[in-house]
């Protein structure tokens, strides 16, 4: 959303308030100071142990509060997650107007990814603006919303702020914006990027992934790993305990924004069960492995950027196999960058076009 954020605030008529609900707050802080962002309210949730539940309740509570004392006239929010779309509820529950950004990503599962695929189809029925990333996204909405007028093609804002981290690394002396220890000691290696976070990819599955960059590693002995671990115990416990004795494999902390943008340019492949890094592999080119049995984001697969693996051992070693050794293959898809379907880096300046002349026409919920 940085991008968005600070697109609008620099027109007349916008006043901006950026809320943080506190989630994962060490993740959020660094990737908004990297877009010299600061959240004007933080109802910091975050504990432990968060369930579904917990995090649901406290954020329509806690954004509700909110709500109540600013009385805004709309309320942006983006993505699939939880906070997406209990913050929604509570803006329809006050019949303020929701901007979805990202809307209409379908994997057409329930139950993968949860509980995103819920969240994200709840959302898109309250939203009263759909900002769909892709012409794929916008058939969906239409199929669920037959002859929508308020469902507008933009582009996908993570593009906006990939392009943009991509300058600002190329051109910045600045020391906050050198690379990590964790990626000076790669500089002599070719190395695959691997992250994985999501709950259907915890216990056995965790297990596979890991033996198959174990497996992947044995097969090509020049390469090393980076493995940036989520802050969950479930998975960081699993990760640690199969790739933590192999001194090809480099386990860090989750990476700040600029650090990571410079590991997916910087890696040979990547391996993941993330959405977003379907979308920014297809900006760089980067071929990903995909460590889930569906995806939101065919655009990707279909492009040939992306594979879909699964979480099997075998499907997921013998992906990055080829790869890795099909320099033909491996060519193609850097090409790719070139007609990335997510998005040209202006899906920001988009949104914020389009509701300046809905708020100029006087739009109402």
């Amino acid at each position: 959303m940085a991008p968005v954020v600070k697109e609008l605030r620099k027109r007349e008529g916008f006043s901006v308030r950026l809320i943080s609900t506190g989630q994962h707050t060490d993740m959020l802080r660094q990737a908004l100071s990297f877009f010299e962002l600061s959240p004007d309210a933080d109802l910091a949730i975050m504990k432990r142990v968060q369930s579904l539940d917990y995090i649901t309740a406290s954020v329509i509570q806690g954004v509700g509060e909110l709500f109540d004392s600013e009385r805004p006239d709309a309320v942006l929010v983006h993505g699939d997650t939880t906070t997406t779309f209990a913050a929604s509820l509570a803006a329809f529950h006050r019949r303020i107007p929701i901007g979805h950004v990202e809307a209409g990503l379908r994997s057409f599962d329930m139950q993968l990814p949860f509980p995103e695929e819920m969240n994200r189809t709840l959302t898109d029925r309250l939203a009263h603006w759909l900002f769909a990333p892709t012409d794929v996204a916008a058939s969906n909405l239409l199929r669920e919303r037959p002859g929508e007028k308020n469902l507008y093609v933009t582009g996908n804002t993570v593009i906006d702020a990939l392009y943009a981290a991509v300058g600002l690394i190329a051109t910045a002396d600045s020391p906050a914006l050198q690379a990590s220890p964790a990626l000076a000691g790669l500089e002599d290696f070719p190395f695959i990027l691997m992250t994985a976070h999501r709950r259907e990819s915890w216990g056995e599955a965790m297990e596979r992934i890991c033996l198959a960059m174990s497996e992947i590693l044995r097969r090509h002995e020049h390469m090393r790993a980076l493995v940036p671990m989520h802050r969950n115990p479930a998975v960081r416990d699993t990760i640690k305990d199969i790739l933590g004795d192999n001194e090809r494999v480099i386990l860090c902390e989750p990476l700040d924004y600029p650090d990571f943008v410079r590991a997916l340019k910087d890696c040979k492949i990547i391996l993941s069960d993330s959405g977003g890094i379907q979308e920014e592999a297809s900006a760089l080119g980067k071929p990903v492995v995909v460590l889930r049995d569906v995806t939101e984001r065919p655009e990707a697969a279909e492009s040939g950027t992306a594979v879909i693996a699964g979480t099997k051992t075998e499907d997921i070693a013998g992906i990055a196999d080829r790869l890795l050794s099909d320099e033909h293959e491996y060519r193609r898809i850097e090409d790719r960058k070139n007609n990335n379907p997510f998005g040209d880096g202006t899906a920001s300046v988009r949104i914020a076009d389009i509701l300046e002349k809905n708020f100029a026409r006087c739009v109402v919920y």
